[in-house]
């Protein structure tokens, strides 16, 4: 299995918590909310994508290909 795919999660994760907590104390939450709730979108397109690939494996796995 390829870490780096959790790494790079993990580091989308880690820079979206730092840009919420700097806008937050800048007073400007609804940026913050914003910032947040695109970052668990490209955090979803990436799990999605790894989903993808696995279902790929396990097909060509089960259908002999």
């Amino acid at each position: 299995m390829d870490v780096t795919a959790i790494f790079q999660i993990a580091g989308v994760g880690i820079i979206i918590a730092i840009i919420h907590s700097v806008l937050k104390q800048m007073g400007k939450e609804d940026m913050a909310h914003w910032v947040t709730v695109m970052g668990f979108v490209v955090g979803l397109f990436m799990v999605i994508d790894l989903l993808g690939e696995l279902f790929q494996e396990i097909k060509a796995i089960f259908l002999f290909q």
